[in-house]
């Protein structure tokens, strides 16, 4: 073997040992870099978990704020023009079937006072008995018969309204 041919088999050598290491190298500097970038997405995956919860109970809190809001905004109006109740009462007794005997409507004693002047006025052949039930918020009633009840509270038909515009996305709606 002459020189010139060892030069060429040692630079063959070490050309395949370079091309060798630089393909190993490659393999291990891609899964370094697979590695990285699924720990970047877990990273990544842990920070938007956060916010959904926030978003979540932001929403919780606004439809709790809303409501309460309406609540108050309620009450005040109720406190103003109290003889709104007479309105709430011609629905709760236009709701009962024809044949309804022996009705019974529990009101607030402020509320009672109303609903007596307004019904000798007009449905002086009625028989409906009043009854003063303190329990019973302004502005609301239940009325009773031998056969069905409607609950036309101020709570109950708020709670109503609450529930038909979120539509059955809060978790519940007992008035709290």
């Amino acid at each position: 073997m002459t020189a010139r041919q060892l030069e060429e088999i040692q630079e063959q050598a070490r050309a395949e040992a370079f091309n060798q290491g630089l393909q190993e190298g490659r393999e291990v500097g891609q899964q370094e870099f697979v590695a990285r970038v699924q720990m970047l997405e877990n990273i990544l995956g842990g920070l938007e978990k956060p916010f959904e919860e926030l978003d979540s109970c932001v929403e919780q809190q606004l439809a709790q704020l809303a409501m309460l809001v309406a609540r108050q905004l309620v009450r005040r109006e109720l406190a103003t023009e109290p003889k709104q109740v007479i309105a709430v009462v011609r629905e709760a007794l236009a709701a009962l079937p024809v044949a309804a005997r022996d009705v019974r409507l529990a009101l607030h004693p402020e509320d009672a006072v109303l609903i007596r002047q307004a019904l000798s006025m007009q449905d002086d052949d009625q028989s409906l008995q009043i009854v003063e039930d303190p329990v019973q918020s302004p502005g609301g009633c239940r009325v009773y018969t031998d056969t069905s009840q409607i609950d036309a509270t101020v709570e109950s038909r708020l709670n109503a309204v609450i529930a038909k515009v979120l539509g059955g996305q809060r978790s519940s709606d007992d008035g709290a």
